[in-house]
């Protein structure tokens, strides 16, 4: 199952065998990590399918189906799985008003009424996340920085329409001015 680059989201990174049995670390990069369940099935470094047979969220670890020998397993040490968006919208649960960043990416930011940038890809520095935003070009013209960061948050967001890709933001131009 070979699929494009842009349709897979990375959400996990396999480590290193442990124990005898055949298990290895976990290291999710997700915020949904009941998508990792006996059974699931992910797409290793962008070519290949595995199955999960046994997750252990405890110690951080799973099983693949079909291997139980560590010197088999070895070969995904530091492998990459990713997921579909498909996928993604059909196992992961978001509260009202949530929205996945891939839905997020690409949408235009505005600031009284006024286009600043499209949002090129969400950042997540400690546990704050921030909108990457590519600055409208008759901004850069006018002498402003190429992109921004943006807090991601209810004091700088006023209001999400994914479905028409836009943003209203508020003390945005202010960070821009700054940047």
């Amino acid at each position: 199952m070979k699929q494009s680059k842009k349709e897979l989201i990375q959400i996990a990174t396999l480590g290193k065998v442990v124990g005898l049995k055949g298990d290895l670390k976990l290291h999710i990069n997700s915020d949904f990590p009941e998508q990792f369940v006996a059974g699931r099935s992910f797409i290793v470094n962008e070519k290949e399918t595995i199955t999960l047979s046994d997750v252990n969220h405890q110690r951080g670890l799973v099983k693949i189906q079909g291997y139980e020998n560590p010197d088999d397993v070895r070969r995904f040490t530091n492998a990459k799985l990713y997921t579909t968006i498909e996928d993604t919208r059909k196992n992961c649960h978001l509260e009202e008003g949530e929205h996945f960043w891939f839905d997020i990416e690409g949408c235009s930011v505005y600031e009284n009424g006024k286009a600043l940038g499209v949002v090129s890809e969400l950042d997540r520095i400690l546990d704050n996340n921030y909108l990457n935003i590519k600055t409208d070009e008759a901004l850069v013209e006018s002498g402003f920085a190429k992109s921004f960061l943006l807090p991601y948050n209810n004091m700088f967001i006023i209001d999400k329409d994914v479905e028409n890709k836009k943003i209203t933001a508020t003390g945005a131009m202010d960070i821009l001015e700054a940047s």
